[in-house]
Formats: structure tokens, C-alpha cells, sequence
């Protein structure tokens, strides 16, 4: 028996650093192109929608059980994909405000530094989101919220715009599509 319960707690871990790995990779970011060319813009209207509260609710009510699974694991794979946008979009902007941090202006150093504290809790908390949404894939009916990461990601939006009009007023920083 207590072997059994040692196999169980050590299969967990290592499902854990498998998914951590995993995760972080997801939300690696590559390349030396412009900010620009390397975010890609989020539809946060759309991402809003998805983890609507509301919107879950009244498809629960209109479809049956089986079907209402199905849809929501859809939505679910979506929600992950929109996560991971956001958690490499946030690893572009704390490369981007990397340079502005040794800037002699007060203003964009002071911006800069309040990107990457934005950016870097943002990716946090999208790597925490991702382990929820997988695991509520398992269990569709597990309600789990992922409005963090979309508030994260507005808050870390009007930075970014900031930080991006501060260091290159010609070329401007957006990282959301509306």
C-alpha cells in the first residue's frame, strides 16, 4: 500500500515538471525582429466572450449535457491558445522594455520597468492559466476562470502603448486586434 501511494505521489510530480516544462516553452519567444513583427495581436473581445461566465452558463442551459462537454472543451482549446498569444506577447514586451530600462529619461525608465513587472506576472499567471484550462478539459464541467490574464493583458496593453510612444513615437506597440 505505501508503495503504491509513493508511485502515485512521484507519477504526480513528474507530470508536473512534464507540464511545467512544457508550458514554459509554450510561451517562449524567439528572434530579434521588431516588437512590432513579433507580437501578435490578441482579439480581446472575442477572448472576453470566451471566458464569459455568462456565456458558459447559457449554453449549459440550452444544450445537453454530452454536447455541452464537447462544446466547451472547444472553447476551452481556444481560451488555451488565446493564454498562449498572451504569454508570448508578454515575453516580447519584456525584451522590448529591457532597453528602455537603461534610458536616461526618468519617465520611460519608470515606464519601462512598470512594463516587465506587468508583463512578467502577466506570464506567470498565463503558465498557472494554461495548467487550469488543461485540467478543466478533463473535467468540462470545472469552472475555472481565466479573466486575469484578460485584464493582465489590457492593463499590460496601455504600457506597452506607453513604453512604445515614449521610446519611438514613429513605430507604434499594439497588442491587441481591436
Amino acid at each position: 500500500m505505501t508503495l503504491a501511494i509513493i508511485l502515485i505521489v512521484a507519477a504526480s510530480l513528474a507530470l508536473i515538471v512534464i507540464l511545467g516544462i512544457s508550458f514554459s516553452r509554450a510561451l517562449q519567444v524567439s528572434g530579434d525582429a521588431s516588437v512590432s513583427k513579433r507580437v501578435q495581436p490578441l482579439d480581446v473581445d472575442a477572448f472576453r466572450n470566451l471566458i464569459d461566465p455568462t456565456e458558459r452558463e447559457y449554453l449549459r442551459s440550452r444544450l445537453p449535457g454530452a454536447e455541452f462537454r464537447e462544446v466547451q472543451r472547444q472553447r476551452l482549446r481556444a481560451m488555451a491558445a488565446y493564454v498562449q498569444v498572451a504569454g508570448r506577447n508578454a515575453a516580447v514586451l519584456v525584451n522590448m522594455a529591457q532597453g528602455g530600462l537603461a534610458s536616461s529619461d526618468a519617465h520611460t525608465a519608470e515606464a519601462a520597468r512598470q512594463l516587465i513587472d506587468g508583463a512578467l506576472l502577466l506570464r506567470r499567471n498565463a503558465a498557472f492559466a494554461l495548467l487550469k484550462i488543461y485540467i478543466a478539459m478533463a473535467w468540462p464541467d470545472w469552472d475555472m476562470a481565466a479573466a486575469p490574464i484578460l485584464n493582465g493583458y489590457v492593463q499590460l496593453n496601455g504600457a506597452a502603448m506607453l513604453l512604445g510612444r515614449l521610446q519611438n513615437p514613429a513605430e507604434p506597440v499594439r497588442i491587441s486586434a481591436r
